[in-house]
């Protein structure tokens, strides 16, 4: 308030005007004119990456700017999305809440004649940081699967925020997605790479063949998180640049795992475990957190940091308040796209369980985005042609389990499902309980048949593609709802 009366009573202009009325001005353009001391929050999400940063012990990649982010924050390491594709994931954290509880679950959906809207009183987490007087921007992409205001953001860049207030930024970052469906690397981000990855250096996990094209298409994904430090380096200068980086919180995480055939849209770990670092004002520096956390809690913990009240409707929690932490993390994928598909998993401290609603279905349903990809393309072949062996054959195996329980402490690549082990019959049932529970507990939406939703959103699918991609679409949405008659 002083320096706004100051400003006032200093300008020529004013020097006539009664005392009162400056004090009166002064009242009523302090908070317009003296900086506001919250911190900025700004979330930095990567499309399409696994837990294959340099902090994280990967090898192969140099991701210094990440690491020494890791180093100056507090790190969770059972950080898991509660979606593994990006639209389901997204609408999820924006609102703080299961994709499956706000009717968001089925990727890409809602573009259609078929709207969907948020249940009362759900709202966006921008609307609640406007609210609280916060400037807010997204610098690309949004990707909710719901009916959103466009005005809940005030611009694309948070450089566009006034100086003396605080932003709510989110910036995405294309990581993975860096590398085309041949697996091959963009040619411009290849040249700011001071050297490529070798594909003779890779080592693929177990349950992937080592197939050329596999090798050449994991080398350029770890060129991709190499690109990505590079990229975070960047916005860490612009912010420093700005004076505004020590007092802006950082939460750096991926929106779902690398774009694979295990790991994107399923429940493995290479699909939902993420990377998760939060740094900033007030944040433990240095800490590394064994708790396990969902994705949507950076929700709970940015309207924390920033002072502002986590409304009672909203599942996400502050996880960086004691206690707060979960006993389990639940994923759950649907539709994909044009391929109907029902997964629901349960992540515990030791454990994984994993519910196949579509068990007479193959793993590799058909979908036309995935089977463009020469890894998926690669894998079918060396499936049929034999090549495949014990620990990669569900892959393309024709059917699946309906239940998958893995001892991730003895088992981190998820190979040997317990469910049929005597030995482990009571941790079977405590997970599927615990599964159970939660989707009685938040209205599992995902439950429910689509009906009118499928099509309306299969008619934005077929719309405007070129005639060979409208006949595979066709094609598959035909065998989708032959497959749904039959029961399968």
């Amino acid at each position: 308030m002083q320096n706004t009366f100051f400003i006032l009573n200093h300008n020529p202009e004013l020097h006539n005007m009664p005392q009162i009325i400056l004090l009166l001005l002064a009242c009523v353009l302090a908070p317009l004119l003296e900086a506001d001391s919250r911190p900025n929050i700004l979330w930095i999400t990567v499309e399409d990456m696994s837990s294959h940063f340099g902090y994280q012990g990967e090898a192969l990649v140099d991701t210094p700017v990440i690491d020494q982010l890791a180093r100056d924050g507090t790190t969770f390491t059972q950080a898991f999305v509660t979606a593994p594709v990006c639209s389901t994931a997204r609408s999820a954290m924006i609102n703080g809440m299961y994709q499956t509880t706000i009717g968001a679950h089925h990727h890409r959906s809602g573009r259609g004649e078929v709207k969907i809207h948020l249940p009362y009183p759900v709202r966006p987490l921008p609307e609640l940081f406007q609210d609280a007087g916060y400037f807010t921007a997204n610098n690309r992409k949004t990707d909710y699967n719901f009916e959103w205001d466009r005005t809940m953001y005030d611009a694309q860049d948070w450089t566009d925020a006034p100086t003396n207030q605080p932003f709510f930024a989110q910036i995405h970052l294309r990581g993975g997605k860096w590398r085309n469906h041949l697996g091959i690397l963009n040619a411009r981000v290849a040249q700011e790479l001071p050297a490529l990855i070798a594909p003779d250096a890779v080592t693929l996990p177990p349950y992937y063949p080592n197939h050329p094209v596999l090798l050449q298409d994991w080398a350029a994904y770890l060129d991709t998180v190499n690109y990505t430090d590079i990229e975070v380096g960047r916005i860490l200068d612009q912010l420093k640049e700005a004076g505004r980086l020590d007092n802006t919180v950082i939460i750096f995480m991926t929106d779902h795992g690398v774009s694979h055939v295990r790991g994107k849209q399923f429940l493995y770990e290479e699909g939902i475990k993420i990377p998760f670092i939060v740094k900033g004002p007030a944040v433990p520096a240095g800490v590394i957190n064994d708790e396990l956390i969902a994705h949507i809690d950076m929700a709970a913990i940015s309207l924390a940091l920033a002072g502002i009240d986590i409304p009672d409707w909203m599942q996400a929690r502050n996880v960086l308040e004691p206690g707060a932490q979960r006993e389990f993390v639940i994923s759950a994928r649907d539709r994909c796209d044009e391929t109907v598909e029902q997964l629901r998993s349960v992540r515990t401290k030791q454990f994984k369980y994993i519910r196949n609603g579509y068990p007479d279905r193959p793993h590799l349903q058909p979908n036309r985005y995935k089977d463009d990809k020469a890894i998926v393309q690669a894998v079918r072949e060396w499936g049929k042609a034999g090549k495949l062996n014990e620990n990669q054959v569900a892959l393309v195996a024709p059917v699946r389990p309906v239940e998958e329980l893995y001892d991730l402490a003895s088992d981190p690549w998820e190979l040997n499902n317990l469910a049929a082990h005597p030995a482990y019959m009571e941790v079977l049932k405590t997970h599927r309980n615990l599964l159970d529970t939660w989707i009685t507990d938040t209205g599992d939406q995902g439950q429910l048949p689509e009906g009118a939703q499928y099509d309306s959103d299969m008619a934005v699918y077929t719309g405007g593609r070129h005639e060979g991609q409208r006949e595979i679409l066709e094609r598959n949405i035909a065998l989708m709802k032959q497959w749904e008659a039959e029961g399968k």
